[in-house]
């Protein structure tokens, strides 16, 4: 499991949360699609990665667990396995995701709360850090690095999160439901009660800059694996 010829690099990101304070913001966008109509939304204070799961803490779950490891470990071209210490996971589904989370005490964040926290306290911008996306500011497809980089590499957004214009796009709780946003709870939202696929947010490696704002939205079936999708975690917070 794991095993390489290459000498690897020892190193390891320590597991941090970031506190997100609650707050209310406008969520969505008024541009075609199926992110309108804007709509304001409260979002009860939670804790969130600061980082996407990397690969070593992905292992560690399988190793312990005897889950299945990700469909591209191992695979070079994905810069997925243990010489790639610190690349976020990718090839997990929204299932092993799940159980990834319940396994380390935490939970998928809903579609509602990644936006949120994406949003960085900025109110009616695009990105998490402004108005514009340029190779400085994420991992994307202008940024020519041809796959995952290391979780950090970029600048965080203004709570302190990495990665959320970039990198890999990352599951999210909620059922998708193209019309959800016209019949939204006010207060955080859980998302339909059903649905033929989960949602997924932020861009990637393989994402345009459209496809890396903070209001876009995809989907995808729970048990899709993908080499542009990964993800990070939240947990509740006893502070209002």
């Amino acid at each position: 499991m794991g095993n390489s010829k290459k000498k690897r690099k020892m190193t390891n990101i320590t597991e941090e949360l970031a506190l997100i304070p609650g707050g209310e913001f406008l969520m969505g966008s008024d541009s075609e699609g199926d992110h309108n109509p804007v709509h304001k939304v409260y979002i009860d204070t939670f804790y969130m990665d600061k980082y996407e799961v990397t690969n070593t803490k992905y292992l560690k779950f399988c190793e312990v667990t005897g889950h299945r490891l990700p469909e591209f470990w191992n695979m070079e071209g994905f810069r997925c396995g243990l010489d790639y210490q610190n690349h976020p996971v990718i090839g997990v589904s929204w299932s092993d995701a799940v159980k990834y989370a319940l396994w380390c005490g935490k939970r998928l964040p809903t579609e509602a709360e990644w936006e949120y926290a994406a949003r960085g306290g900025l109110a009616g911008m695009n990105y998490p850090n402004g108005n514009t996306l340029n190779p400085s500011r994420g991992n994307y497809t202008k940024s020519g690095k041809g796959g995952p980089v290391a979780v950090g590499s970029y600048p965080p957004n203004g709570f302190g999160l990495y990665d959320m214009q970039g990198n890999v796009v990352e599951w999210v709780l909620d059922f998708y439901d193209r019309n959800y946003y016209s019949s939204s709870p006010s207060a955080n939202p859980q998302g339909p009660r059903s649905g033929k696929f989960r949602v997924i947010r932020g861009g990637g490696w393989h994402s345009g800059p459209y496809c890396s704002t903070v209001y876009y939205r995809n989907a995808l079936p729970a048990n899709w694996v993908d080499f542009n999708v990964g993800f990070r975690c939240a947990k509740d917070s006893n502070l209002k």
